[in-house]
């Protein structure tokens, strides 16, 4: 993220936005269970706020300085901080609860990559286990939090059938003026091929 980027993620103002208008949207009473792995927590607001809702929370953050940062506030708690790259995570099938990514897809580089996190995140989830997030709607082309910086963003329209290929389903994908909500559900138990989930 670039310098303007990082205030704005870690500013009183985006800690509003999250606590009144985009955490209630998001999760909407949602049971995230005990063992829960965030996505990408950048100055780690988010994190804030979902470690006290859950027993542990595992964070993973591609980015060496804000992993570093948030590790150092936040040691003696619930929260576990890997610096890792979200596209291949080190980490084993089937052992989280529900995962949650908070406005970071986009800064994914590429569809592909994108992808790639979505059916990681399918791999290391617990059968029957949910995956939400939110994400922007880009409208222009000119943005200031992300000049310079990388921006890839995700079209909501594609999105389910996005997931469904990484391995979720009861997809839901809502959309607002500026940005777009998405739930989705790893499978309870694994199908034969061809057959639909009960």
């Amino acid at each position: 993220m670039n310098r303007f980027h990082r205030i704005l993620c870690g500013s009183a103002f985006w800690k509003r936005k999250l606590e009144r208008d985009i955490f209630p949207w998001v999760l909407q009473g949602t049971p995230l269970g005990d063992e829960v792995l965030e996505i990408g927590p950048g100055p780690g607001l988010t994190t804030d706020l979902l470690r006290a809702r859950v027993a542990k929370l595992t964070t993973l953050e591609a980015d060496r300085e804000l992993a570093r940062t948030l590790s150092r506030r936040l040691v003696g708690t619930n929260v576990t901080v890997v610096l890792q790259d979200t596209t291949e995570m080190q980490l084993p099938d089937s052992c989280f609860t529900s995962a949650v990514c908070m406005t970071m897809l986009h800064h994914v580089p590429s569809t592909d990559l994108q992808n790639r996190l979505l059916a990681e995140v399918a791999r290391v989830l617990r059968p029957g286990a949910v995956f939400v997030g939110c994400d922007r709607i880009f409208r222009s082309r000119f943005d200031l939090t992300h000049l310079f910086d990388t921006k890839m963003p995700v079209p909501p329209k594609s999105l389910d059938g996005r997931l469904w290929s990484a391995g979720f389903e009861r997809i839901e994908v809502e959309v607002r003026q500026y940005d777009f909500r998405f739930m989705a559900w790893k499978p309870a138990r694994a199908n034969a091929p061809g057959e639909l989930s009960a």
